[in-house]
This record gives structure tokens, C-alpha cells and sequence, in this order.
């Protein structure tokens, strides 16, 4: 508990939101972090929470709202999961005086309830989302949105006409040092951005031992396509939505490949897939992800004329990077005069091999956990009854976006967003 309210203190201090700072431009929902109400212990301010799915993902955020509960007003009311190893763990860790629940309609019915958090399956985002707005509570969801662009679209739509608060799990929208190298882009530090390049590489079955075996399709659903859609909802979505972030707008189409090559176990979802987006400007998008190779693990690169950062490193690299001292800079030069008149056909040839330039970091403070930064956001959002700016549509756009890349996959074709989409 300690260490989780000495992390918001950092980060409000980081991000200049201590006492009297400013909200910066690049992340209008950071004022949601600064809420004092949330240090009350009074009832009046404090928010009740269930959670709906107590799976691995589901049990980190209730381990997270436990920490909280003490520094931020929190109760953690109710846990519910139909699989009841699930909900036994979750109510083991939420302790207290917790209800328990194997359907989350009844759930739904409590009236001591403020919001929900929702970490089931991708294929039930929509369905369980749309009856707790309806029910009158506020909503977290894992990423990503949902499963179809019609689902996404009637999540946002309900939330807009019941004024229920409807907030998607894109947790790098609360990272230090994303925020910081967000303001590098804006400030034009990096010059400008023509092509943003990303990848998520594991290697492994991302399957999970079954207890038994008819347990297969509801414990490694993530595997079949009637619940989710693999690698583009698992684990793009979370690379779209920032680079949707970092240009400051959505893409116009989509086209993509993907296969099962090598986890050939009845899988239905591809085991490698790779997307290029492209925006109004010409600026692209490309991403790929496989499960077969971690030797590159995950990046998020963003390249502009003047320099390119790495954003899961924490790093910037200029174009012109300083001179090193001493011997190295002689070295370099020798190598420069060695290579820098080199013939081939007539003309110099200069090997354009990648720097070998180390960079500096973004943020010298990026401690702060955004995991559960995101949640502060979301529970002190709730308690204003006013969700955060600007969080629905960066949801709603990687969410349809994602979808729509798993489109350009399946039907082989330069795949763009239907007009009744937009909003």
C-alpha cells in the first residue's frame, strides 16, 4: 500500500501535477490523477468496485484496488467469474466483505455499486459493458474494445447516451515516459514524424494448462476465433492506440497478412501477423507480431527527420547525435576516411549500417506503476461522475482499428472505415 501511494506521488510530481501544475497538452487526462477528494476517508467520496472476471488480468487490478483502497477511498464490493477457481482466487484477494458472483447480472443488481471493472474474455467486452451502463454504473474495460466494429460502436453510443463513464485499458496513456516523449513530438524535437514502426515478438504457445480437457476453449480462448481475434486484439491494440496518440489522429486504411506457420495445434487465430496503416498526411503505421522468436521481445519506434524514439526503452536518439571525446572520435573518423571513398561502379559508397549511437533517455523518472496509475484516473473519474477527456475516443479508435486490421488479414484487401463508424 505504502509503495503504491508513494508511486502516485512520484508520478504527480513528474508530471508537474503536484499542487498547482498544469495539465500539458499532449495528455489532457492527467488532471484526473490530482483529484483531492480521492485522499477522503469519508463515505460520501468513496467509490465501490466490482469486478467482473477474476482471471490472471482481472486479479492484478484487484491487487492493485486493494493497495488503493486505503489512500484512495476505495472498496472493492463484489467479484464474479462463472469458471469458481477464478472467483475463489478473486475473492481471496479482495478480502473484506466482497460478494461473490457467478453471474454478473446479478451483480449488476446491487444498489451500494458505483462502477465496474470488466477483464473477461474480448467476446463478452460489448454484451456485459452495455448492460452495466445500462444498470447505471460506470465502466473500465480491458482493451481491446471489443470484437466486431459494431460492438465498439454501440459501447461508445450507450455511453454517450446514458452519461456513464466508459474507460478502455490502454495503460501507456498513464506512462511517464510516453507522456514525456509525446511532448518531444509536439515540441517538434523529433521533427516531422513520417512513419512509425512496432513490433510484439514472444515465443511461446500462449496456451494454459488445463485442469481438465473440456475446459479447453473457455481457458485458452484466446486461441479461437468465436472469442477473440489472436495477436491484433491481444497485443496490436495496445501499439495502435499510440501510434493513433503520437500523430494526433486515426488512419484511413489498412492492409495486412498474417498465418498460422508453426503452432499447428488446432489453433484458429494466426501465429505471425504483420499490418502497415496509413494516414491522411502519408504517414504509416507498420507492425508485426509473432509467437515463434522473443530475440526482439516489443518496441514502439517513432521516426521524424530530426531524431526517432523508442518508447518501450525509454530512449531518443538524434539524427545529429554529440560527438564522442578522445580516442573514440578518432576511431570514428579513421573508420569515416577507411569506408567514405570506397568504389563501386564509379561512384563512393558509405555503408549505411544502423548507429551505433546509445541515446538518452526520455524521462528520468519512469517508476511510477501506469497500471495502476490507470486506475486512480478511472475510480477518481467515477467519484467526479466526469469521465476524463479524450480516453473514450483513443479507445474507441484503437478498438476499431484493431478490428479492422484483422479484416485487411482475413480478406487480403486495403481495408477503410465505413461511414456510420465515424464519430
Amino acid at each position: 500500500m505504502q509503495e503504491t501511494d508513494n508511486s502516485r506521488r512520484e508520478f504527480l510530481k513528474v508530471m508537474g501535477l503536484g499542487g498547482l501544475g498544469l495539465v500539458t497538452l499532449s495528455s489532457p487526462w492527467m488532471s484526473a490523477l490530482a483529484d483531492n477528494k480521492s485522499t477522503s476517508t469519508g463515505a460520501a467520496n468513496r467509490v465501490r468496485v466490482g469486478l467482473i472476471g477474476s482471471g490472471s488480468r482481472g486479479c492484478y487490478h484487484l491487487g492493485n484496488l486493494k493497495a488503493l483502497e486505503a489512500t484512495n477511498n476505495i472498496q472493492i464490493v463484489a467479484v464474479c467469474d462463472n469458471y469458481e477457481p477464478h472467483l475463489k482466487d478473486g475473492l481471496k484477494i479482495a478480502k473484506g466483505k466482497a460478494k461473490g458472483f457467478s453471474d454478473y447480472r446479478k451483480l449488476l443488481e446491487m444498489k451500494d455499486l458505483d462502477c465496474v471493472l470488466i477483464v473477461t474474455p474480448l467476446h463478452e467486452h460489448a454484451r456485459i459493458s452495455v448492460d452495466a451502463m445500462k444498470a447505471g454504473k460506470h465502466v473500465f474495460v480491458e482493451k481491446s474494445m471489443a470484437k466486431t466494429v459494431e460492438e465498439c460502436k454501440q459501447m461508445y453510443d450507450t455511453s454517450i447516451q446514458t452519461g456513464k463513464i466508459l474507460q478502455i485499458g490502454h495503460q501507456r496513456c498513464f506512462k511517464p515516459s510516453y507522456i514525456k516523449a509525446i511532448e518531444y513530438i509536439r515540441s517538434g524535437k523529433i521533427g516531422k514524424v513520417t512513419q512509425i514502426r512496432a513490433w510484439w515478438h514472444r515465443n511461446n504457445d500462449w496456451r494454459r494448462p488445463l485442469p481438465s480437457p473440456e475446459l479447453e476453449r473457455q481457458i485458452n480462448w484466446r486461441l479461437y476465433r468465436e472469442y477473440s481475434l489472436g495477436l491484433m486484439t491481444e497485443l496490436a491494440s495496445h501499439h495502435i492506440q499510440v501510434a493513433n496518440w503520437v500523430l494526433g489522429k486515426k488512419p484511413v486504411s489498412v492492409m495486412g497478412t498474417g498465418s498460422i506457420n508453426y503452432w499447428k495445434d488446432g489453433r484458429e487465430v494466426e501465429d505471425n501477423i504483420a499490418v502497415v496503416y496509413s494516414y491522411a498526411d502519408g504517414t504509416k503505421f507498420v507492425y508485426d507480431s509473432m509467437i515463434s522468436n522473443k530475440f526482439y521481445g516489443l518496441e514502439q519506434q517513432v521516426l521524424g527527420d530530426k531524431g526517432t524514439l523508442e518508447l518501450e526503452t525509454n530512449k531518443f536518439y538524434s539524427e545529429n547525435p554529440p560527438k564522442p571525446a578522445g580516442i573514440l572520435q578518432l576511431v570514428n573518423d579513421m573508420e569515416k576516411g577507411l569506408f567514405s571513398a570506397v568504389p563501386i561502379a564509379g561512384a563512393s559508397w558509405v555503408p549505411e549500417t544502423a548507429s551505433k549511437y546509445k541515446g538518452d533517455l526520455i524521462s528520468l523518472e519512469d517508476k511510477a506503476d501506469e497500471g495502476v496509475l490507470q486506475l486512480i484516473g478511472f475510480t477518481n473519474a467515477v467519484r467526479n461522475n466526469k469521465p476524463i477527456p479524450q480516453l473514450l475516443e483513443q479507445g474507441y479508435h484503437s478498438g476499431i482499428w484493431t478490428v479492422l486490421g484483422q479484416q485487411a488479414i482475413d480478406e487480403q484487401k486495403l481495408i477503410t472505415l465505413p461511414k456510420e463508424f465515424n464519430i
